[in-house]
């Protein structure tokens, strides 16, 4: 049985649909990277995962238990980072987190226990007694999500975490969600691609409201069809005339100035076929010399791209 099921769940919003009939499955211990254009449905899927909205059709269970069941017990097991993380500025980081722990009716000992792991996972120990209005961006982001954990949820779910990060601040947090994802699920919305294939073991992208890819990010993006690239660089007479006739080569683009007698070229070819053998067969029948033989596979922009084309 699946930790967390959505099946065909949708939702409309005065007679727009966000989300078109979401069917899919998460099991425990994965970091699942949510990913779509602006207005394609993310953010309402986790608000229906959240209970922030009820779906108009369809079913969410957590422990093959309805949503709808078991609303505060689910509750209970879910943390939540919205994406516009919203904070009382007038606050001290440590009165927020006393509020949020008062919320969660936390008490005792495991209050004190469940306040210092969070402050510790998140590493906010210096602003711990400062004003939220005072904080950066990255801190803040650091105060969410230790708001987020502080209960110590079995599903930790994610919209746009690094929104308005610096690249500093977005690998301390892509580290700190690396971290937290090994002892419990995690959905991760992002719109910054490079976070999905440093740290989600899965993806699932969504299209006009409907999931239009889902599986583990090394196979989706090794199946992105389209055109390759093949970069090629050898010394020999006619490289770059000879190369460009070769089946299934689209465009032979100069890669680099020549140097010592050198030709370097990228080839974009056919996705179906590697061209490198029959390169190489060339190289060896026409005495040339190679230097550099490489293949770059489809990239998760490219599947992306390619999967969303069209949408809003």
């Amino acid at each position: 049985m699946p930790f967390l099921s959505v099946s065909d769940v949708s939702k409309q919003f005065g007679g727009v649909t966000a989300v078109d009939h979401v069917s899919f499955a998460v099991d425990r211990g994965q970091v699942v990277g949510f990913l779509g254009p602006n207005g394609a449905g993310k953010s309402t899927t986790m608000r229906m995962i959240t209970q922030y909205y009820e779906p108009d059709t369809g079913a969410i269970t957590l422990d093959g238990v309805p949503l709808a069941d078991a609303s505060r017990a689910a509750k209970r097991r879910i943390g939540y980072l919205a994406e516009n993380n919203p904070l009382y500025e007038d606050m001290l980081v440590h009165d927020y987190l006393a509020f949020i722990a008062d919320l969660r009716q936390l008490e005792g000992l495991p209050r004190r226990q469940a306040l210092d792991a969070a402050v510790t996972a998140t590493g906010i120990e210096s602003v711990y007694y400062r004003p939220i209005a005072e904080l950066s961006k990255g801190f803040r982001q650091r105060v969410g999500l230790a708001q987020a954990i502080l209960h110590r949820p079995d599903l930790l779910v994610l919209d746009e975490p690094t929104e308005g990060l610096d690249p500093n601040q977005r690998v301390e947090i892509r580290r700190l969600i690396g971290a937290l994802g090994k002892d419990r699920t995690v959905i991760l919305s992002t719109h910054v691609l490079s976070e999905v294939q440093q740290t989600c073991s899965r993806l699932l992208i969504i299209n006009r409201g409907k999931i239009v890819a889902d599986g583990a990010v090394d196979r989706l993006i090794a199946q992105a069809a389209g055109a390759v690239e093949i970069a090629v660089e050898a010394s020999g007479a006619g490289v770059a005339e000879a190369l460009g006739k070769l089946p299934g080569v689209r465009r032979v683009t100069p890669a680099a100035v020549p140097v010592d007698g050198r030709v370097a070229v990228t080839l974009t070819v056919d996705g179906a076929r590697d061209l490198r053998p029959e390169i190489f067969a060339l190289a060896q029948a026409r005495g040339w010399t190679l230097y550099e033989l490489h293949r770059q596979a489809g990239t998760l922009e490219d599947l992306f791209h390619q999967l969303t084309q069209g949408g809003a």
